[in-house]
Order: structure tokens, then sequence, then C-alpha cells
């Protein structure tokens, strides 16, 4: 079965999404602060679980550049990363790349954070070099 791919457009509260289950592929990009985090990151972590339980252990991409979140979209990460850490558990070949700019530390340290909690999915820590 095949799932439809999921774009969202950016706003000034909510990250960009691009979900490309045929790819293994999906990214979250920008700032992420929600009015109601549930709202936005349910239906995500849902179609994503769906993918990982209906599909055969497959690679699985995940690209995370967040230049904020707030403490409930922080909560809603952890979830998508536990989702994540269990399907490496159950034979998907699943990476998170963690993207932040050179200069970011707070956004290194976070990245830093999350990577402790992983064991079977890996975490890379990936600085870009921010154009001027």
């Amino acid at each position: 079965m095949a799932m439809t791919a999921i774009h969202i457009a950016a706003t000034d509260r909510s990250p960009e999404v691009a979900f490309d289950f045929e790819a293994g592929q999906f990214a979250i990009k920008g700032e992420s602060y929600p009015e109601d985090t549930a709202r936005f990151f349910g239906p995500l972590l849902q179609s994503l679980r769906e993918f990982v339980d209906s599909e055969n252990p497959r690679r699985i991409t995940f690209d995370i550049t967040l230049q904020y979140f707030n403490s409930s979209s922080a909560k809603a990460l952890m979830n998508l990363f536990q989702l994540l850490e269990n399907a490496a558990k159950d034979g998907h070949d699943a990476t998170v790349n963690w993207h932040y700019g050179e200069d970011d530390d707070a956004m290194q340290e976070f990245g830093e954070d999350f990577a402790q909690d992983f064991d079977g999915c890996a975490f890379n820590l990936c600085p870009d070099v921010v154009e001027a």
C-alpha cells in the first residue's frame, strides 16, 4: 500500500514538513511553536507510525533543521524520535540528521541531548555552514 506524500508549507509558527514515504525521506524545517502542537504533530506521527508498521524493514532518513522550537514541540520531537528508535530495533535502517547553523550552540546542544537517547537509530549532528 503506497502512502501519499505529505507536504505542509511553513508558517510563522510551524515548520515546513516534507514526508516522502516512497523514498523513505522525511524532513522538518523552520521554526516550531504551533498554537496546537498535538494537532500539528499528531497526524504526522500517526502517518509515520502507519508507514513503519506497514512496510518491510527499509531505510528511513529523517532530516531535522530547526532554528527554534518550544517545549511542546520538543515533546513531539521526542515522540517522533522514539518511534524511529523503535523502528530501528524492528529492523529498519533509521537515521536522523540533526542540522543546525555552525554558530548555533543552543541547537547543537539540543541535538546532543536528543542523541543521548538513541541506541538503534543513527543520530548525526550536522553543522551547516550558513551563507552570509
